[in-house]
């Protein structure tokens, strides 16, 4: 239900977005060059498990985490921890984010950036390159086949990595369909918000070599991402661990777990 309401409001937004989506791609094709997000990934994966570290004040399911947060600060912290990238929400309504918050997170702690939002529409592709993003997210149960395909040419023109999330086995087939190079298995379900720790584990043998594998949501001690880095995870996008960690720093670093 938490889904079905939240894509609700952002295709009614897209719906009445009359800006022309040729003069958005221009002006993010000419914003200064993106971070390369896919990259640092890899390259720390190849000494253990990569962190994507996420700053958000709230969620629908558990209400409250950090409201009072300054992203700069959080966004320091997971850099000292080790994090390889920043995952930043921008929805203000359901998790209390903004475009500002992207901005001084990642000029604050020098990573790659994802804009973690609802993408619905391929201005929301450019939106993401104008904020500052570095990487954008593409939900395959919020984004038929067409649309994702359209997404993902969308972030290939304008130089952003994307990160195509699924849930299951079907949308791992259409992700890796579209052209996927980086898939993230979220172990938390869109419509209750119930995690499910051993989907990841599951579904990691369907993702093949050379598509990065990303462990979302359920990830929270050195037990957890030991496990998902034996099953192949090239790296984890950990939110509520974290950021509500009383030790950021030390909670990103407890997560970077070597062979």
């Amino acid at each position: 239900m938490y889904l079905d309401a939240i894509l609700a409001r952002h295709r009614a937004a897209a719906a009445a977005d009359r800006r022309d989506p040729g003069a958005l791609r221009a002006a993010a094709t000419a914003a200064p060059a993106p971070r390369d997000f896919a990259a640092r990934l890899r390259a720390d994966a190849a000494d253990g498990l990569a962190v994507i570290a996420e700053i958000k004040r709230r969620s629908p399911s558990r209400g409250d985490l950090a409201p009072g947060l300054d992203p700069a600060e959080v966004a320091r912290d997971y850099a000292r921890g080790g994090a390889s990238c920043l995952s930043v929400l921008t929805d203000a309504e359901a998790f209390g984010g903004s475009p500002e918050d992207l901005a001084a997170a990642r000029a604050a702690a020098g990573l790659p950036v994802l804009r973690k939002d609802f993408t619905v529409d391929v201005r929301d592709v450019y939106d993401a390159r104008l904020m500052g993003a570095d990487a954008v997210l593409l939900i395959a149960a919020a984004l038929d086949a067409p649309t994702l395909r359209r997404c993902l040419a969308a972030a290939r023109e304008v130089g952003l990595d994307a990160l195509v999330e699924v849930h299951d086995a079907a949308e791992v087939s259409v992700a890796l369909d579209e052209g996927a190079t980086m898939v993230g298995v979220n172990q938390r379900d869109l419509h209750t918000f119930e995690v499910d720790r051993g989907r990841a584990a599951a579904l990691a043998e369907r993702i093949p070599a050379g598509v990065l594998r990303v462990a979302e949501s359920g990830v929270r001690t050195e037990a957890d991402a030991r496990a998902l880095h034996a099953c192949g995870y090239d790296a984890v996008l950990v939110g509520e661990g974290v950021v509500t960690s009383a030790d950021r720093a030390a909670a990103v670093a407890a997560l970077r777990v070597a062979p």
